[in-house]
């Protein structure tokens, strides 16, 4: 994890800072810090998730071409067919790698957030509380007995599934499997790690959700345009 510790580094010296402007408020709490470094870093990635959209919908939108070049190329000539699909591609100017920026930031600040709550050098230890977590620093917090000890990472997995839901193509039976198992899967990590990645994850797909209707509103001319040419195959 060492060549993340510029990352840590940063993070930490972020939700501190977020703990002190807390402070001004009279109600000093990291977990409000928590959630207010995650709403700056959802503004902060808002250009790339727009651009993952567009590029997701005109990918649906290219997708009989792709495979008209797949039927024509595929067998005889895969470099070929490579190339002609990076050639329509270009002329359409679309990046198939778009939809992977968002995740590939999002990945290096996961670890650094998880590396940086394990050993978190709280300002005020008793300001590390947020409801019912004791501490966010510890895994599996809360009542000894009832269900409030795997409330978060239910919180991850729903949050997860309804975020999820409004990205995936139900066509797909790939993407429409993933739908189901990775809220599942989301929850499960969720009870391995400090609970304030969990409240990190809960509070970030929240954003996703009301993200996603600004998002929805700027990419619906290619929606539209994406329906019509499904329209349009099935009447020819």
């Amino acid at each position: 994890m060492g060549i993340l510790n510029p990352i840590v580094n940063v993070i930490t010296l972020i939700i501190n800072w977020m703990y002190h402007l807390t402070e001004t408020l009279n109600f000093g709490n990291y977990g409000l810090a928590i959630i207010l470094f995650t709403i700056v870093l959802k503004i902060v990635l808002y250009p790339l998730t727009l651009k993952q959209m567009k590029s997701m919908y005109m990918m649906q939108k290219l997708a009989p071409e792709v495979k008209e070049i797949q039927a024509k190329y595929k067998a005889k000539d895969p470099q070929k067919m490579q190339q002609k699909m990076m050639e329509l591609y270009k002329e359409h100017k679309v990046n198939p790698m778009a939809g992977c920026l968002p995740l590939l930031i999002q990945m290096p600040i996961l670890f650094s957030l998880f590396t940086a709550l394990r050993n978190f050098q709280y300002v005020n230890a008793k300001d590390a509380t947020f409801f019912w977590i004791d501490n966010l620093s510890m895994i599996n917090n809360g009542p000894s007995i009832g269900i409030d000890i795997y409330l978060m990472a239910i919180l991850a997995g729903v949050t997860t599934f309804f975020q999820s839901k409004l990205t995936t193509n139900m066509t797909d039976p790939t993407q429409k499997m993933m739908l189901y198992t990775m809220p599942l899967m989301i929850a499960y990590f969720a009870t391995k790690v400090p609970a304030g990645l969990a409240l990190y994850w809960v509070t970030f797909n929240v954003l996703g959700i009301v993200q996603q209707y600004f998002v929805n509103k700027q990419t619906s001319a290619l929606k539209e345009a994406v329906a019509d040419g499904a329209s349009d195959r099935k009447e020819g």
